[in-house]
């Protein structure tokens, strides 16, 4: 991968359950300002071919054809779905030509195994990986396990009922488009604090950052992201973490750590990865 200030693609992970335009109203115009409308806008507005990979999902269809309602209700003239379900099927000539026209790709939700099992380290995969790297404007967007799946060290899943024991979080191999984070989504409403904590103290060299329903980042350069979205983004900074050392733990040992810092962000802050500096807006400039 190229330094990170030579990359010049853009990603944008999103925490799930994002406005569709479906009377899902959440505090943010969907035209406006709402995700999908920032993730059209970074892929150049509505001339931006998108095209929407839902292969995570356990209904590609549907998931598809909702997603093809939603950009085409934000004014984009070119939506195309790939059901990706075969390996296969990306290294297929007509849907890599797909991946080499579109403006944005968009993962969908589901299982972000199957992102790995069926895309990861095909020529699909790595058409995008050289986009992303090398194209002003190029964007990668995923939302829940499309967003998990970006990250290079992933959370394959783990049970939130037995938050801080060793073995309450399973990671497995991402995507690897931003090897310096570990990514999980739906934050809030699923209590995944406990394994984020875990996966921080695993890779205590890495950034956690878990993202609530409806709202994303978008990451500029993979060093700095701006919030966006009606909720909130809680960050893990493990660098002085002091822990019991996770590798020599037995299997469901409770865990303890101290010096774990965490940041609460919403809507138009910005965080910088490199020196872990936040910028906090005013509550008076979030929505407007």
């Amino acid at each position: 991968m190229l330094g990170k200030t030579e990359i010049k693609g853009t990603l944008i992970p999103i925490g799930g359950h994002e406005d569709k335009g479906e009377n899902e109203y959440k505090g943010i115009d969907f035209i406006e300002k709402g995700i999908l409308a920032h993730v059209v806008r970074e892929s150049g507005g509505n001339n931006a071919k998108v095209v929407v990979i839902p292969t995570a999902s356990s209904i590609p269809v549907e998931v598809g054809e909702i997603y093809r309602n939603a950009f085409t209700t934000l004014g984009c003239k070119e939506v195309v779905v790939l059901n990706i379900l075969e390996r296969h099927e990306a290294e297929s000539e007509e849907n890599l030509k797909h991946i080499r026209e579109a403006h944005c790709i968009m993962f969908s939700g589901g299982d972000q195994s199957r992102i790995v099992t069926f895309i990861g380290g095909s020529t699909m995969h790595k058409i995008i990986q050289q986009r992303f790297e090398n194209e002003e404007g190029f964007v990668v967007a995923g939302t829940s396990a499309g967003a998990m799946a970006m990250a290079t060290e992933m959370i394959g899943g783990g049970s939130s009922s037995e938050a801080l024991q060793k073995g309450a979080v399973i990671m497995k191999k991402g995507m690897g488009f931003i090897p310096e984070l570990i990514i999980d989504t739906h934050f809030v409403k699923r209590g995944r604090f406990g394994r984020m904590a875990e996966a921080v103290a695993m890779f205590p060299h890495l950034i956690g950052v878990g993202l609530a329903d409806d709202t994303g980042l978008i990451i500029k350069h993979c060093n700095e992201f701006k919030v966006i979205g009606s909720g909130m983004v809680v960050l893990f900074d493990p660098s002085h973490l002091t822990h019991n050392t996770h590798a020599i733990l037995r299997e469901g040992t409770p865990m303890s750590m101290s010096n774990l810092v965490t940041h609460i962000l919403a809507n138009g802050d910005r965080f910088n990865i490199d020196n872990r500096k936040i910028d906090v807006l005013p509550v008076k400039e979030k929505f407007v």
